[in-house]
């Protein structure tokens, strides 16, 4: 993650009370928005480091990673600024509809102890370096790594590479003057394929929504989920998942506290057998089980698309995204 420094240095000290405060902080704005119900819970995170065990040198440090990340985007929703203008300089703002989204969501990689010698090392035998003074800068590797990453999700539960919930929901912006609504989201699910219909939709091609017993199957290395109706069925892997099936209502319980496995056992049960056809017609393979201990599942690499979007909002991108 980089950004010019004038973009970095107006959030330095936001993070400054760390990811725990920041988690807190982002559930509470999602309830605020309505974007989640007030009584939505959330788990914190295994990865998730003491941030009050780190010394104030190293909190600063972490603090100037989510500072960098905070650039970078205010950076990229200024340039949104200027091709919104250069639309509406050449006249072609009203003949435009602007869709923002992610293929995942917040990225771990990179871990904690990134200041270490080894780590330290290994950059700069690839030509980067990460010291404070230039974090961000060119030349210098950051990523907020999965302290950060849980918060940056919350109040949702995993993040990039697990099938939680916060790995998976993602930002849907869909904006233009052309729009035959505006200034309105909703809850309604919605898959990366969905964009294509979308699209013919909104111009003029009729669409229809997912009904109740349809079902969507998601799978990434070993982590896997299903999707039916207002309901999921999640399995994540070790070491940050306990490699069991759990049964959620993601409408009432987006951050995936209140496992109903038990209190439906049927429903689960139905909803492993779609999982398991799902399987079976996409030949999805499983996965070693020595495979998972590996660099792979401890650096928590990610993968292609696999952004789900809650949301359906109307705005002036030429504002805060």
């Amino acid at each position: 993650m980089q950004a010019p420094g004038e973009f970095t240095e107006k959030y330095l000290g936001v993070y400054d009370a760390g990811w725990d405060a920041l988690r807190e902080q982002r559930r509470a704005r999602a309830v605020e928005l309505g974007i989640v119900a007030p009584d939505t819970e959330m788990v914190r995170m295994s990865t998730t480091d003491d941030w009050d065990a780190y010394t104030p040198e190293q909190q600063r440090y972490h603090a100037k990673r989510m500072a960098v990340y905070a650039g970078m985007v205010d950076a990229m929703d200024h340039h949104l600024g200027r091709l919104v203008q250069y639309l509406k300089d050449i006249g072609q703002y009203s003949n435009t509809i602007f869709i923002f989204s992610s293929d995942n969501s917040a990225e771990a990689s990179g871990g904690d102890d990134v200041r270490s010698p080894l780590m330290r090392l290994s950059l700069e035998m690839g030509g980067y370096t990460n010291d404070y003074d230039t974090l961000g800068e060119k030349g210098s590797f950051n990523s907020i790594g999965p302290s950060f990453a849980s918060a940056a999700v919350g109040p949702l539960a995993y993040y990039k590479f697990y099938a939680g919930e916060g790995g998976l929901r993602v930002p849907l912006i869909i904006a233009g003057d052309a729009l035959p609504v505006k200034n309105q989201w909703t809850h309604a699910f919605a898959w990366v394929t969905d964009i294509t219909p979308t699209i013919l939709e909104l111009t003029g091609v009729t669409d229809r929504v997912y009904g109740e017993s349809e079902s969507i199957g998601y799978e990434l290395a070993g982590n896997a989920a299903l999707f039916q109706g207002d309901y999921k069925i999640v399995r994540n892997r070790p070491p940050v998942g306990d490699d069991l099936w759990h049964l959620y209502n993601i409408v009432t319980d987006p951050g995936e506290t209140r496992d109903l496995a038990r209190e439906m056992p049927d429903r689960l049960q139905q909803m492993l057998e779609q999982y398991q056809n799902y399987a079976t017609e996409n030949q999805v393979l499983a996965v070693p089980a020595h495979s998972l201990t590996g660099s792979c599942a401890n650096r928590q690499f990610g993968a292609g698309f696999s952004g789900l979007w809650y949301g359906w909002v109307g705005f002036d991108l030429t504002g805060s995204i």
